[in-house]
């Protein structure tokens, strides 16, 4: 029989860890020694290619989550944020989404309705623009202000309601507000009567992934009421991107 060389054996358990999470489990799918595969992991969790869990299970790690490959496992990536977005949902009674970039638009991972009276119309698979959603300009802000005017000429930025911006200065303006802030509001600007507070979720690298929002009924935020879930979505967004090994995020509200 052919001896694996070490390379080989880590590939092998990394492949191991989209199927299985017990380091029992590894050690089967793989057919290594339990001593050999607990080394291997050790060593990946150490780099950020994995995650030990509790009763010794291992998940993929964030820089392994992050990598830009379309086969970065999208479950694991919302069951990773999972437990900060409940508490957000519970903390704030609102709606809570959790959206992932892709391309020149945002996808849906996530949704847990609050405890209103109404429900959101989103779904989890929905697409949405980053011009003129919570999400959407949180990411946006977090690039570079000539990639924010290239989307800009990609997309041609559309009205979705009357009060989305469609020039690309005045969004740059406002943009250089979210960063000073770390939060962006969607006041009725892709759904009417629909107001959304969004931040951005970085990777281990700072580059903006995607992010988590709070989303109400427009007459059921006040004023005051944004500055504190936006403070609450930053935070919940900073929690998130440490989850995915991202740099230090310092939290501005206000």
């Amino acid at each position: 029989m052919t001896q694996l060389s070490a390379l080989q054996k880590a590939i092998a358990v990394v492949e191991a860890l989209a199927h299985e999470r017990r380091l029992s489990d590894i050690a089967r799918h793989t057919s290594l020694p339990v001593s050999t595969v607990h080394r291997i992991l050790q060593e990946l969790v150490a780099v950020g290619w994995a995650r030990e869990e509790e009763g010794r299970t291992y998940a993929m790690g964030a820089r392994l989550l992050s990598l830009p490959s379309r086969s970065t496992g999208t479950d694991d990536l919302a069951r990773l944020a999972r437990p900060q977005l409940r508490q957000l949902c519970e903390a704030s009674g609102r709606t809570v989404h959790f959206a992932v970039l892709d391309a020149d638009q945002l996808v849906y991972l996530d949704k847990h309705e609050g405890t209103r009276a109404y429900s959101m119309k989103s779904r989890i698979g929905m697409t949405l623009p980053l011009h003129c959603t919570a999400i959407g300009k949180a990411v946006l802000a977090q690039m570079a202000d000539a990639d924010v005017r290239q989307l800009a000429v990609r997309t041609g930025l559309p009205a979705v309601t009357t009060r989305t911006m469609t020039d690309v200065s005045a969004l740059l303006r406002h943009l250089a507000m979210v960063r000073k802030r770390a939060y962006a509001v969607d006041d009725e600007e892709n759904e009417p009567h629909t107001r959304c507070v969004g931040a951005a979720v970085v990777n281990h690298r700072g580059e903006p992934i995607g992010g988590v929002s709070v989303s109400s009924l427009a007459f059921d935020v006040t004023g005051a009421e944004v500055e504190q879930l936006g403070s609450m979505v930053a935070a919940t967004a900073a929690a998130i991107s440490t989850i995915l090994g991202s740099p230090d995020i310092e939290v501005v509200a206000g």
